[in-house]
């Protein structure tokens, strides 16, 4: 079984030095790599920059900047794949192209300037539109308490995605995460569990995967005899 994980932030370019990006640390995609590669998954991981890197010197590790490099990446790697864990933090927006200089940088004008953002593509839905009926595609909504599950659900629905992780957004950064799973009803599963409370993101990564193991397996016609005989 060969999973495919991305993870860390985007760095979208203002000029040669500057850029707009998140504070995400890629810790929790690196911790699922690695309990991945040691329940005998192969494993390809997409990190972002500055991002935390997996132990495992067996994972497949392959490093982006931007919201365009990482498209570019799943467009290869997605076909190879029989679930992809969408854990990165993907802008949702970018310098536009006239705004962007990246042979040089930006002078101090001493007045205030503006900067025109474009919407980036919105890889998961894309992949759900590439992907095909054997794969699962699995999502993360990062949103504040009170609209978390709300949120997830609705997002669930628009990608057409199998599974999405709804956490709140403080967990971001943070060695502990408190997280739901939300099955997509319409495309046959059936699951809504939670943690319980927050715990480890190396704990998390083994609480997901026992989730989505089953339901990868199964949707790739993998049978529980095969994967012990």
């Amino acid at each position: 079984m060969h999973l495919l994980i991305t993870a860390g932030p985007t760095y979208e370019p203002i000029d040669a030095v500057r850029f707009l990006g998140n504070r995400s640390s890629g810790r929790l995609g690196s911790a699922l790599a690695d309990e991945a590669a040691r329940q005998g998954w192969h494993v390809t991981l997409l990190l972002g920059p500055n991002a935390i890197e997996p132990s495992d010197r067996g994972i497949e590790l392959v490093r982006f900047q931007s919201t365009q490099d990482l498209q570019d990446l799943l467009d290869v790697h997605l076909v190879k794949c029989d679930c992809l864990v969408m854990a990165a933090a993907v802008a949702d927006y970018r310098p536009a192209l006239d705004e962007i200089d990246l042979a040089g940088k930006r002078k101090r004008s001493g007045g205030d300037i503006t900067l025109k953002l474009e919407a980036t593509p919105d890889l998961l839905a894309r992949c759900s539109e590439r992907a095909t009926q054997s794969q699962l595609l699995v999502g993360f909504a990062l949103e504040p308490q009170e609209r978390l599950i709300s949120s997830a659900t609705r997002k669930l629905e628009q990608k057409g995605i199998d599974l999405i992780v709804a956490n709140e957004l403080k967990t971001m950064d943070s060695n502990t995460i408190n997280a739901t799973i939300l099955g997509n009803a319409s495309r046959g599963i059936e699951l809504s569990v939670s943690t319980d409370g927050a715990i480890s993101k190396a704990a998390f990564a083994s609480w997901l995967l026992n989730h989505l193991t089953p339901i990868a397996r199964t949707r790739a016609g993998i049978s529980e005899h095969a994967s012990h005989g």
